[in-house]
């Protein structure tokens, strides 16, 4: 099977670098340069306003984002946010919230974590009631990425026996939220909701959310992978620079084998990502899952050992806020807890069989 990105899928990894490259932290300016190229709205369907790419294309996108290690809210916005909306919402829904998506002017994030709950959004002990033609919604949500930029939030809570998706308004009464930034350097926030009043996404359900999750977590080993990359080409060319003894330490051989692993290991997660965005698209729910686990519990497991490498190699610099070997290194831990951590897709895949069927 040829994994090859395609020449338009390249040319967008390629601008996306460079603006990345090009970026002086400000994310709303580069949010804004990313909605002109359609970016924001690459996964969205065309009717209204996105590109209709798919989880091929998001890869690329996250690639570049994650060797350029860029702060932005994109996988929890435009892939996990507003695809949930674009799956479970009505026509009417769609067409209100996802073209400012597109647009870049919409920031719209799933409030799901719980502390019980951690990656299952239906173990939800928030509780929506119905109070005539509208609902109620009571509970917290312990950690939402970027929830502080959110426009509107979709917050799941349980509605009797099932778990019901519902949109608030994140400035609404009875919503209380403390923003804060999260160590790598992206930002979260706390979400209290009192009596809030919501409206219901009529296609929420189990099945809605385990998909928009994984889609997000496909995402979150393509930005792995892209940052494994940029940290191993940073750790060679600083083997070929960095003296010792009278020679560059990358002409010792303990080095060169530490530097093989590495590339072997960045190898296997870019193997990893291609399989993982193939799986985002599956309508079957249990290829998808079993596909997903197996690439997001890999590219945990490598993302950490090419990030301690790395920081070995350098020494102490790598240490440092103002080296980015450092800030990757940052990056790819949180990667590895967001959307399932490595040991949760590990016994997720181990419960599924050959034939994709849950034990």
């Amino acid at each position: 099977m040829d994994l090859s990105l395609t020449w338009e899928q390249q040319q967008l990894a390629d601008t996306l670098d460079k603006l990345v490259a090009a970026h002086k932290g400000d994310w709303r300016a580069l949010w804004r340069q990313f909605a002109e190229l359609g970016v924001t709205g690459l996964t969205l369907a065309p009717d209204i306003g996105g590109a209709g790419g798919g989880g091929t294309e998001a890869m690329a996108a996250m690639q570049a984002l994650g060797r350029g290690n860029a702060a932005v809210p994109y996988i929890d916005c435009a892939i996990l946010g507003a695809g949930l909306l674009d799956t479970a919402g009505s026509p009417e829904q769609r067409q209100a919230h996802l073209p400012g998506v597109a647009e870049g002017k919409k920031f719209i994030v799933f409030a799901h974590a719980e502390r019980e709950g951690r990656f299952d959004p239906a173990k939800t002990a928030t509780l929506a009631q119905r109070k005539g033609a509208s609902y109620t919604l009571d509970g917290h949500k312990d950690v939402a990425m970027w929830g502080d930029a959110a426009d509107l939030l979709i917050v799941s809570a349980r509605l009797g026996e099932e778990t019901g998706l519902f949109l608030v308004d994140p400035k609404a009464p009875g919503v209380r939220l403390r923003g804060y930034p999260t160590g790598d350097g992206h930002r979260a926030a706390e979400i209290a909701l009192a009596g809030v009043v919501g409206e219901i996404l009529p296609g929420g359900s189990q099945a809605a959310n385990a998909r928009a999750l994984d889609r997000a977590a496909a995402a979150s080993v393509a930005e792995a992978s892209g940052a494994m990359q940029a940290l191993y080409d940073m750790t060679l060319a600083y083997s070929k620079q960095r003296r010792q003894f009278g020679q560059t330490i990358g002409s010792f051989q303990a080095v060169q084998h530490k530097l093989v692993d590495m590339f072997m290991a960045v190898e296997t997660a870019r193997s990893m990502a291609s399989l993982a965005a193939i799986a985002a698209d599956s309508e079957d729910a249990e290829t998808r899952a079993r596909d997903v686990s197996s690439a997001k519990a890999h590219a945990g497991k490598w993302g950490r050992f090419v990030a301690q490498q790395a920081v070995q190699l350098h020494g102490a610099v790598a240490m440092t806020d103002e080296y980015p070997a450092g800030r990757y290194f940052k990056r790819l831990t949180a990667l590895e807890l967001l959307y399932g951590d490595t040991d949760w897709h590990a016994r997720r895949f181990a419960a599924l069989d050959g034939a994709g069927e849950e034990r």
